[in-house]
């Protein structure tokens, strides 16, 4: 896990931030900060219950490739998801980003890219991964999970999970400098966030997907 991959798991609501810059300002191929609108769905299950989804203080940070090659790209992102209920549920909030090389990654929504019930990364070549340092050809994509939980197993071995739990009615999960690594691609790549949330009631199950902007890695 890169050193300066942060993830924090919180309770509670809170306001988005955001700021436009550029990092190391007049210093050739700076880093640049890139402010994100992030975004936010409603929507009603079947049996009544409401369950609202946001996508706040996201950004990313985009870096000068390391291998000084158009082939190498570098960001590091960061977002807060927070989910409100109607009701007592129970879940899971799984955050994550679609990385596409020289495809079009708008498939998921619009306009903030709102879509429910419906997984755009499951068209993506190479499927859902957790890490992020990703291998990608012209016209592939793939996505990958922010969160990396140590737990331990019924047997008391280490395990992993991709997933914050979500308990009562109110829920959200924060990262801060998650690392985006893509080789191989030669031409525009771009990324997208995502927050996929599973909610379990008495009556019914459902997922609730909320996508974020795509934003370009050069």
């Amino acid at each position: 896990m890169n050193d300066r991959k942060v993830a924090t798991w919180l309770a509670g609501l809170g306001a988005a931030v955001t700021t436009i810059g550029v990092l190391s300002t007049g210093a050739a191929n700076a880093d640049t900060f890139v402010p994100l609108p992030g975004g936010q769905i409603t929507r009603t299950l079947s049996d009544g219950t409401v369950v609202t989804v946001r996508l706040v203080n996201e950004s990313a940070t985009i870096s000068p490739s390391m291998g000084s090659t158009p082939v190498h790209r570098n960001a590091w992102v960061s977002g807060r998801a927070e989910v409100s209920v109607s009701g007592e549920v129970t879940g899971s909030i799984q955050p994550g980003y679609v990385v596409g090389c020289q495809v079009n990654i708008d498939g998921g929504g619009v306009d903030g890219g709102a879509s429910a019930e419906s997984d755009w990364e499951g068209n993506a070549s190479g499927g859902l991964t957790s890490g992020a340092n990703l291998s990608l050809g012209p016209g592939q994509a793939s996505s990958f999970l922010i969160l990396d939980r140590e737990l331990a197993d019924d047997f008391g071995n280490e395990d992993h999970s991709s997933t914050n739990p979500l308990k009562g009615s109110n829920g959200s999960v924060t990262w801060s400098d998650s690392t985006i690594g893509l080789n191989g691609c030669g031409g525009y790549a771009q990324a997208r966030a995502f927050v996929k949330v599973k909610v379990k009631t008495d009556n019914v199950n459902s997922v609730v997907t909320l996508w974020g902007q795509p934003f370009s890695l050069g």
